[in-house]
């Protein structure tokens, strides 16, 4: 990497870094108080969970089984471990904040390498900056990028360490297993693939088994939670609720609903007349599963962004797309915390009705951008540099003229 391509990226990043943690200095400063930490759209789960979770006392994070973390064991481990360098709920924010900036910096750099002509974009976008010190999910997202990365470039086993790691971290990443099938089934890799499950699936267990052997009842205080959770903030589910529609069975629904866009990503890609890589779709499957999901975070916009510009790397014309999408994304980022301010004893906020529509809102932006993508690629397929390969409709009809 150029000298200037350096520099560019440092100070790129620190205007991102730097800029973020100033809009959560406002909170710092006012130790994080209610309502003002949703008027001034500064809220951080990083000081609210080490009160919350005791996290100052040094208890092993998943040791207390009611009050265990609800995260994955990497996320525990990052949590339990920065106590040790911090001694109050302001000092273990900015200590997270600093190890957050690293990764962010880390992050531009993989981007920069993979995906050279657009990740510039990530640093200035304004959800992005809005949501970095949010949540501990960048210790996930450079992982999954990474998987990403070495997977198409063929170093399948060190991405299947790294997906395992990721999903480790924060469980979003297992997504992307359904991609990563489809390629390498359609490649003919059917072995490659078989390892490569093998491999994250040991992974992903050898971080985890010492937990579950130790304090099992607190390890599976995450899964339980997702398992059993109702509707939550952000979801589309959610909205519906304020919307007046009534959602018995969510869970089931929910599934369903996960399960048809799943099997419709897989028409999506047997449609496709050439083999895409793993950066090409993973935006789409990633973007769809967290559309349903029964939770939307604000700073979820930070998985979904350096997928996003991957996606931009081949196709210049999702330039608007990609800002209407960041539009929707920015609205709803405002909206959540307006809304909680509502609930929280301030003098003005955002309604029920507002707050669902801005939540539609942004969910119209994301199916949008998806729309783009695919409309770009079913029909730029025929172009696509590599070997065509047949449609699901014609494997099926060829193997039908096989039978007398």
């Amino acid at each position: 990497m150029k000298l200037g391509a350096v520099r560019a990226l440092l100070v790129l990043s620190l205007l991102a870094t730097l800029l973020s943690f100033a809009k959560f200095s406002h909170c710092e400063n006012r130790s994080w108080s209610t309502p003002d930490q949703y008027i001034h759209a500064c809220y951080s789960d990083i000081p609210a969970l080490y009160s919350e979770r005791g996290l100052g006392r040094h208890h092993w994070v998943y040791s207390l089984s009611e009050k265990s973390v609800e995260y994955p064991v990497i996320t525990g481990v990052v949590m339990w471990a920065t106590t040790y360098i911090s001694h109050s709920f302001k000092s273990y924010f900015n200590a997270n904040a600093i190890l957050i900036a690293l990764l962010f910096f880390a992050l531009l750099l993989l981007l920069r390498r993979s995906h050279p002509q657009y990740w510039y974009l990530l640093p200035l976008s304004p959800a992005v900056i809005g949501s970095l010190y949010i949540n501990w999910d960048l210790w996930a997202i450079i992982s999954m990028v990474g998987a990403i990365y070495l997977f198409d470039r063929g170093r399948l086993h060190w991405s299947a360490i790294l997906l395992g790691v990721s999903v480790a971290t924060k469980f979003f990443p297992i997504i992307f297993l359904l991609p990563i099938a489809l390629i390498l089934w359609r490649r003919n890799q059917l072995l490659a693939l078989a390892k490569y499950l093998a491999i994250a699936s040991t992974t992903w267990l050898v971080i985890n088994l010492p937990v579950i052997l130790t304090t099992p009842s607190g390890w599976w205080h995450f899964y339980s939670l997702n398992i059993n959770r109702s509707a939550d903030w952000g979801s589309l589910w959610y909205a519906l609720s304020l919307l007046g529609v009534p959602l018995n069975q969510l869970n089931l629904f929910s599934l369903l609903t996960f399960l048809i866009l799943l099997a419709a990503f897989a028409l999506y890609f047997f449609e496709l007349k050439f083999s895409p890589t793993l950066a090409e779709i993973s935006f789409i499957v990633m973007a769809a599963s967290t559309a349903v999901n029964k939770v939307y975070s604000p700073q979820y916009v930070l998985w979904l962004a350096p997928l996003a510009i991957m996606v931009l790397q081949k196709n210049r014309s999702l330039f608007t797309a990609f800002w209407i999408w960041q539009g929707g994304e920015l609205l709803y980022h405002v909206a959540i915390w307006q809304h909680l301010a509502s609930y929280s004893g301030a003098k003005f906020g955002l309604s029920d009705g507002g707050y669902a529509m801005a939540t539609l809102l942004r969910i119209a932006t994301t199916a949008f951008f998806i729309a783009q993508i695919v409309r770009f690629q079913l029909r730029a397929g025929a172009k696509h540099a590599g070997k065509p390969q047949s449609r699901l409709l014609d494997f099926l009809f060829d193997a039908g003229k096989s039978y007398p």
